[in-house]
């Protein structure tokens, strides 16, 4: 099995990270980061670099496409090569991915019409002005289609998708392989449990565009 991460300037790194970490250890697996151009693409803080070999016509029939998010994903919505890979290479995929706002780019490339998908919860709204149907949910499945909701969503995704690919006992053995037990120091991780003045002081840090 081929997956395929997509990458692009300004990714988060934990949305295509989380995904790799669980999907690249499935049995029989290839996971190959592919991208406009080859050469190093910086994620969103500036500070990682993944050096990219593979052009996304490289890969042109990928049995899983993972999209992730981060501020870079305003610049990926204007339809060209990007959209055109993600078309063609949906018509044979057996999953076709997203995790955050890399559900955008989806939506954006046609992909997405009529489907149920989500996204981090500060863009929900937007997937309905490009065909899909917003889903407050932290994974969907529609179809072909598995879509995460915010960064962190990304690894709820790809566990998912390895107990349909493999078969729970797998994806639960990938599950106690990498630890993941959740335990937060805080029940801020969501829009409807984050208290008032959490919300405020995320917008205060991270001002709105």
């Amino acid at each position: 099995m081929k997956v395929a991460i997509v990458l692009y300037p300004g990714f988060t790194a934990l949305d295509v990270i989380g995904p790799y970490e669980v999907l690249g250890r499935l049995p029989d697996t290839e996971v190959v980061f592919v991208a406009e151009r080859p050469g190093l693409v910086r994620n969103d803080l500036g500070s990682l670099s993944v050096d990219i070999v593979a052009r996304l016509a490289d890969v042109p029939d990928p049995d899983v496409v993972i999209v992730g998010g981060g501020p870079g994903q305003a610049q990926q919505m204007a339809d060209g090569s990007l959209h055109e890979w993600l078309r063609t290479a949906d018509r044979t995929a057996t999953w076709t991915t997203s995790v955050c706002t890399g559900s955008l780019i989806l939506a954006a490339a046609g992909v997405l019409d009529g489907r149920r998908a989500t996204t981090h919860w500060g863009a929900l709204d937007h997937l309905a002005g490009f065909g899909a149907i917003p889903t407050h949910e932290r994974v969907v499945i529609d179809g072909h289609y598995a879509t995460a909701a915010g960064v962190s969503a990304g690894i709820d995704m790809a566990l998912t998708l390895a107990g349909l690919i493999a078969g729970d006992d797998v994806a639960q053995a990938l599950q106690l392989l990498i630890e993941y037990a959740p335990e937060p120091p805080y029940h801020a991780g969501s829009r409807d449990s984050a208290p008032a003045e959490v919300v405020e002081k995320l917008f205060a840090l991270f001002p709105p565009e």
